[in-house]
């Protein structure tokens, strides 16, 4: 395999090709097959790649890039809002964590003080790219115990930095070797933070501005590429986590207007290289040590993932979660993470740490990261049979103020009907049942309660019975058809006005009396003016056809609707529709750009 420099890069290739839809066709995951494929590949197994240090290093470079995307997640104020469950419930987590495995470490391995405080701390961290790429296959980063799966990987990147600093010291009696004052990695370290965030706020914007009116998409990314690397590489001259020098970069270009531009360019690079970082953590599993000491192995897996996972558990309870929720967040993090492996091999040259534990500790850790994927699916099945969650707070109690309107959802759809509500002075009332929605809005100032649109109880109490139009602003199709359902039941005097998602949708609701509409149509069709303005139509004209093809279409949707269920009827209205609607546009073809455009096909 070494004859051609090729034949590596494209055994990695297909192996993730071949390993990665396997594993997520048998509901396993991505990130189990990238490992099973690393222990294969490994020194341990067919020995493809006889020294996995080497592309494990390499490969953290997806790591930070993974870590860079997230900080783009994020701004600044975000991040200052996050500081109570990062310092709070990440702090606690370590420091229980590092207590019982440090204790069990000294009192049942009778390791030394120093040692054992090490590996304690070493295996109370989680793997951040395994925990996050798990969160993201599951689309859970935003839950509840996503956020604060994600508080809990920030502060353990900032754990381990005092740790590493610490590490000299503790194995000063073993290692003689002078590694200068304390302080001075200390004020490194500082330096490099605070150079990063001021210089990278007065500088990176101005940066991308620059590189942005080149208009050279490759230029872009190579900007995109320097920065994170450069930001990682800054970190680790201070001897930091890589990770949080890209991430902090991240978070300084959250609010800026090239982050989504910034976010296409490394994703690419961030996918591809998180997948050879996972096969290379394979490849570092030591099948010999585990064969040798099995029991040892297996036991240490299962004591690290039980007491990180009962811990993890009491810090989701504490900070609110519910039963579902905490043993999701232990089920994500209870695994030992990739810091392990550079901890553990600083204490090794610091002479705190004999090769033979090491490379069990190695062992249990990437047994750990292996392990956690397969777990968390059982431990999906397994509360998928539990009853669904308690509310966390009370419903609002909502007083009857005789609203004229009622908004049943306010997301983007209802917070733009309320605005113009609002603006005319015409009195409604909002409800919505997620309370990180209801919360977020209620700082700028909307009246907005807390409940189940749903729950005739609360529809009483809220002055239903004198609304005149109730608005079904809900994202949902199914719940949104169901209350629909029970407005036009209880309040059949009422008009009831719905957003619809598509056609289907929209005759559905047509069914129930009420009036649909569709969430993206008036843009669609106000983006096909903006069309015909830059093709050189007068805006008066522009306008008259789009109105024009209103019309039509709600004509359409109207005949429609009489013939949905039969599905020949159907596709013959939709093309009788399409003749007619050439024909109504027929008499323009002469005039204008539409002339001048059929003139040019004709070659005339």
């Amino acid at each position: 395999m070494h004859d051609n420099g090729l034949a590596l890069p494209l055994l990695f290739l297909l192996a993730a090709i071949v390993a990665v839809p396997v594993f997520k066709r048998f509901g396993l995951g991505g990130v189990l097959g990238y490992l099973a494929a690393g222990v294969l590949l490994g020194p341990h197994a067919f020995g493809v790649v006889t020294d996995p240090a080497r592309v494990l290093a390499a490969s953290e470079i997806g790591v930070v890039m993974l870590l860079f995307v997230i900080g783009l997640e994020l701004s600044l104020p975000r991040l200052k809002v996050m500081r109570r469950p990062v310092f709070g419930s990440g702090g606690i987590q370590v420091l229980l964590t590092s207590l019982v495995l440090g204790g069990l470490a000294l009192g049942g391995l009778h390791l030394p003080f120093a040692t054992a405080l090490v590996v304690g701390v070493a295996l109370a961290l989680s793997s951040t790219a395994v925990g996050l790429q798990l969160l993201a296959e599951r689309k859970t980063l935003n839950a509840n115990h996503g956020r604060l799966a994600f508080a809990i990987l920030l502060f353990q990147d900032l754990a381990a930095i005092p740790l590493l600093a610490a590490i000299p010291l503790l194995g000063a009696h073993a290692d003689s070797a002078a590694q200068g004052p304390a302080w001075v990695g200390i004020a490194r370290a500082v330096g490099a933070i605070l150079a990063l965030v001021f210089g990278g706020r007065l500088l990176l914007r101005q940066l991308f501005g620059f590189v942005a009116r080149t208009g050279m998409p490759e230029v872009f990314a190579a900007a995109a590429l320097f920065v994170v690397l450069g930001a990682a590489w800054l970190m680790e001259w201070a001897n930091l986590s890589a990770g949080l020098g890209a991430f902090l970069a991240g978070v300084l270009l959250a609010d800026s207007e090239f982050r989504h531009e910034l976010e296409a360019q490394i994703k690419p690079f961030e996918g591809l290289l998180l997948g050879l970082f996972f096969m290379a953590v394979g490849m570092s599993i030591d099948i010999g040590t585990v064969l040798a000491h099995p029991l040892q192995i297996l036991a240490g897996v299962a004591v690290l993932l039980a007491v990180k996972s009962l811990v993890l558990f009491g810090v989701g309870r504490k900070a609110g979660l519910d039963t579902r929720e905490s043993l999701l967040l232990a089920g994500t993090l209870s695994m030992g993470g990739e810091f392990a492996f550079v901890l553990f091999s600083e204490a090794g040259k610091a002479g705190l740490l004999p090769v033979a534990l090491h490379e069990q500790l190695v062992a249990i850790v990437g047994l750990s990261m292996a392990a956690t994927p397969l777990a968390l699916l059982l431990l999906y099945r397994a509360i998928s049979h539990l009853p669904a969650p308690a509310r966390k707070r009370a419903f609002d109690l909502i007083p009857d103020e005789h609203p004229k309107v009622l908004i049943a959802g306010f997301g983007r759809f209802g917070q733009v009907v309320a605005r113009l509500l609002s603006a005319q002075k015409i009195p409604f009332i909002a409800i919505e049942n997620d309370m990180a929605q209801v919360d977020f809005v209620r700082r700028f100032g909307n009246r907005i309660f807390y409940g189940e649109p749903s729950n005739p109880e609360l529809l009483r109490s809220a002055g239903a019975a004198a609304v005149k139009v109730f608005v079904v602003a809900l994202d949902d199709v199914e719940p949104g058809l169901q209350l629909a359902q029970l407005l036009r039941r209880e309040y059949p005097d009422a008009a009831v006005v719905s957003r619809v998602r598509d056609r289907r949708h929209a005759w559905q609701v047509m069914d129930l009396g009420a009036v649909p509409v569709r969430e993206l149509f008036g843009s669609s069709v106000d983006a096909a003016i903006a069309v015909m303005r830059a093709l050189g139509v007068d805006e008066a004209t522009a306008l008259e056809r789009s109105r024009r093809f209103r019309e039509h279409d709600e004509r359409l949707l109207a005949t429609q609707h009489m013939v949905y269920d039969d599905e020949n009827a159907l596709r013959q209205v939709s093309i009788d529709s399409r003749i007619e609607l050439e024909q109504l546009f027929d008499a323009d073809a002469g005039e204008g750009v539409l002339g001048a455009i059929t003139r040019e096909k004709a070659g005339t």
